[in-house]
């Protein structure tokens, strides 16, 4: 075998040493590269030696951009306040940035299943007052407007007199699609203005997926009058008007 690798040219006594220098510069060569030469001249501590060169390769891989989004992930499964993961378990919703929990896991918080755990859960109506007369979830307070949640939320906070018990506040309007988010944010960012970083009053917010629309017909029995009104009712444009005007 060593005939083929001897030029003719040179003495056989100082080919062992010149491979063994070219073959030093080549170990960042291509993978291809590389198995020649362990397949020729490497020895068990040349393989050794490669080992970490690949794994350090692999190791920086993470951009320091893609590290910032995995700890960014990783908070949004903290309540606001950082201090723990949140109760309920949520489900996918139009907002990414916002926490919506089913009609299910509404209804496991209104039978008491989590009664251990929760000493408060305000169910926040955001629709309108005459949609809320209509029919609403029971226990629900009917806070249409901003200055109504920043009254009854804000002004005197709800505080839990058990530390190993939460205050959980729930959102909707009728589809949850656009009213209920946007009080949620509201009250929120007005949380984080009167409290000193990353401390919140409120740290656990949720929002109720499908609104009192997707409730209704699954729950009746929960709502009280169990009755259904629509915020487009024939009835009550002025009303709708009204009340369109004053959210401006």
């Amino acid at each position: 075998c060593r005939q083929l690798f001897r030029s003719p040219s040179m003495p056989s006594s100082i080919i062992r040493p010149i491979l063994k220098r070219i073959d030093r510069p080549q170990d960042r060569d291509t993978p291809v590269k590389t198995k020649r030469r362990r397949s020729v001249a490497g020895t068990p501590s040349e393989e050794a030696a490669v080992e970490p060169v690949a794994w350090l390769l692999r190791s920086r891989s993470y951009s320091h951009e893609e590290i910032e989004n995995l700890l960014a992930n990783d908070h949004q499964e903290l309540i606001g306040d950082f201090s723990k993961a949140y109760l309920l378990q949520t489900v996918e919703g139009k907002h990414q940035d916002l926490k919506y929990i089913s009609p299910e896991m509404m209804v496991a918080v209104l039978t008491g299943q989590f009664s251990s755990l929760i000493e408060s859960c305000v169910i926040v109506d955001c629709r309108y007052p005459y949609e809320y007369e209509g029919g609403h979830i029971k226990g629900a307070v009917n806070l249409p407007m901003e200055q109504d949640v920043e009254e009854f939320l804000l002004k005197k906070p709800i505080v839990s007199f058990d530390a190993s018990k939460r205050v959980i506040v729930i959102f909707h309007c009728e589809f949850s699609s656009e009213r209920g988010p946007r009080m949620c944010r509201f009250v929120r960012e007005k949380d984080r203005a009167c409290n000193e970083y990353p401390n919140l009053h409120y740290p656990e917010l949720y929002v109720l997926k499908g609104g009192y629309r997707e409730f209704f017909p699954q729950y009746q029995t929960h709502c009280e009058p169990q009755d259904y009104r629509p915020m487009h009712h024939e009835d009550f444009k002025e009303d709708l008007r009204k009340f369109r005007l004053k959210s401006r």
